[in-house]
């Protein structure tokens, strides 16, 4: 399922904002883990390599939208599940963007805090109602 497949995707990637996910054996562990189906891990790789080509650009967008407080304010969990749904957004032509949404606010709800999945929701949705 793609959800599984993001949800790997968002586990590479909140282990690259501390400074790792970026090495091969680590996201094959991950995928492994997941137990992802070969097109399964590749949708993932997709998301983590638009995430990790674009991570200054897709940051800067999301802190131009949270004006409430500074980047480093925001949780981790909840950037790196709003990193992969804009990254699914900006760059993955075959997914709807109210899908990757929906997707990061499940995410948020399920690895972050009781507030987080409205936070995310409410953030990526001013970028796919603009």
């Amino acid at each position: 399922m793609r959800s599984d497949a993001r949800e790997a995707a968002f586990r590479i990637v909140f282990a690259d904002l501390f400074g790792g996910g970026k090495e091969k054996q680590f996201r094959a562990a991950v995928y492994k883990q997941a137990k992802l189906k070969e097109d399964e891990a590749a949708f993932a790789e997709r998301i983590v390599n638009a995430v990790l080509a674009h991570k200054e650009e897709l940051s800067s967008e999301i802190a131009d939208r949270v004006t409430r407080f500074a980047d480093y304010r925001i949780y981790p969990a909840d950037k790196a599940a709003m990193l992969v749904a804009l990254a699914e957004i900006r760059y993955l032509d075959d997914v709807p963007p109210v899908v990757s949404v929906s997707e990061a606010t499940a995410i948020a709800r399920k690895y972050s805090t009781e507030k987080s999945a409205d936070f995310v929701n409410g953030v990526l949705g001013g970028f796919i109602n603009q």
